[in-house]
């Protein structure tokens, strides 16, 4: 059977490998109004600066912090976060992370989004989280993630699964680990 996957990696690669000539590549990640995920990549020119004063989106050095990343802003009405007639919705840095497909030293950046008057956007949920956690910080909060997650085959079925239909009772293979579980 032929695969149905088409591979574009070369393709990709010719474009990875260009010279970024000094910039910076940060792609900012927010959470819409449907609660999905948003971005948009800011081109950060790195210049020296004989003063090394920071110019308007220059960066004098490799970005080391967040809070060397600037504030910027989006329309809102297409996020279904701001109504048409005042759409600005601005989106403040508060984490960012190697960026693992772009690479060194370009960044992905975890933004909140907030209003033109300085509140938080009403979608905003990180922010009143972040301040209950600080508020209640002596109690050394614990979180625990379920990671869930199917391999598919090249035909799109779960791989292992019989071709058309399905596995016995999940017990000798509920969180199992290697061949046959």
């Amino acid at each position: 059977m032929e695969s149905k996957i088409v591979s574009k990696t070369d393709n990709v690669m010719k474009y990875m490998r260009l010279d970024q000539k000094g910039s910076i590549m940060a792609e900012y990640v927010w959470i819409d109004g449907h609660n999905g995920l948003r971005s948009k990549t800011k081109n950060i020119k790195q210049k020296n600066s004989s003063q090394g004063v920071r110019e308007a989106q220059t960066i004098t050095k490799e970005i080391k912090s967040v809070e060397e990343l600037p504030e910027w802003n989006f329309d809102g009405s297409s996020t279904a976060q701001a109504p048409g007639d005042n759409s600005d919705v601005y989106i403040r840095p508060v984490a960012m992370f190697p960026d693992p497909i772009r690479l060194s030293p370009n960044v992905i950046v975890m933004c909140e989004t907030w209003d033109p008057d300085g509140s938080p956007n009403k979608f905003n949920y990180r922010h009143e989280a972040a301040r209950l956690m600080e508020a209640n910080k002596e109690h050394h909060f614990w979180f625990g993630l379920e990671q869930e997650y199917t391999l598919l085959d090249h035909s799109g079925w779960p791989y292992g699964w019989p071709q058309g239909g399905f596995p016995g009772p999940q017990g000798p293979y509920y969180c199992g680990v290697g061949t046959g579980k």
